[in-house]
């Protein structure tokens, strides 16, 4: 069943969204060569729980950290370690915050430095993508619209959409129904009603669209060993047009 919130619900999503907006902001105000993840982690953590939230990954399904961070080839579930950034690198950051009850998600692909313009490039199609994704998120419109929006630009482009992993509906709990694919046919899905909230998320490889998962049974790399991309925003459907959350400021439009 997919749900369809209250104003004032979305507004309670709003508050955990906005300690997420801050918590990627940290992150990015911290990242370069030589930074360990697990610094990132800890310091996104005490951040979070400091603003009166609780990471909504630590202990989810098992989850070890209270962030994921992906680097290069490493599509998404990247737990935090010992591992350094180096000058080159590129650092997905996704970041969920539960307060009040519910769920607010977001993602971010920062450069470690200077980057090649081919992977600057990489960032900036998985950007649009997703802007592209937030727009056809209106009501009438469908599921699958979102879907189309996102692959067609990728594509365009010459890069890879993950299929293997999609976005979500979010609210009371982190994922929730109905799936959003990062790829599909217009017209096609659930119809998008006000009052929807979904968290859109393109994970777009240099390379070909294949993933595996490695031995810790969490991080999801590139089969290809590609470089991978990820953005995430938390959406309201409402009446007016797509609303994000997890964006400081006043949230009205796309990015």
């Amino acid at each position: 069943m997919i749900a369809l919130r209250t104003a004032s619900e979305i507004e309670k999503i709003r508050e955990s969204c906005g300690i997420v907006h801050e918590a990627l902001d940290l992150a990015g105000s911290m990242i370069a060569p030589g930074l360990m993840t697990e610094e990132i982690d800890r310091a996104l953590d005490g951040y979070i729980r400091g603003r009166g939230g609780v990471p909504s990954f630590k202990g989810y399904r098992g989850y070890p950290a209270s962030t994921c961070i992906s680097v290069n080839d490493q599509v998404v579930h990247g737990i935090p370690s010992g591992r350094r950034l180096l000058e080159g690198d590129i650092v997905s950051v996704d970041v969920g915050v539960v307060k009040g009850g519910y769920h607010g998600d977001a993602a971010r692909t920062f450069s470690v430095g200077a980057i090649a313009p081919k992977v600057e490039r990489l960032l900036a199609v998985t950007r649009e993508a997703l802007e592209l994704g937030i727009q056809a998120a209106r009501p009438g419109k469908r599921i699958g619209d979102i879907s189309h929006a996102v692959q067609g630009y990728v594509e365009e482009n010459g890069l890879a959409v993950v299929r293997a992993l999609v976005g979500h509906g979010i609210g009371r709990q982190m994922h929730e129904e109905p799936p959003v694919p990062n790829y599909g046919k217009p017209g096609t899905g659930p119809e998008l009603k006000a009052g929807m909230v979904l968290a859109i998320e393109p994970m777009v490889n240099a390379g070909g669209w294949d993933v595996v998962t490695l031995d810790d049974g969490w991080t999801i790399v590139t089969k290809d060993q590609s470089l991978s991309a990820h953005f995430e925003h938390t959406i309201a459907v409402t009446e007016g047009g797509p609303v994000i959350l997890t964006r400081g400021g006043d949230s009205g439009g796309a990015m």
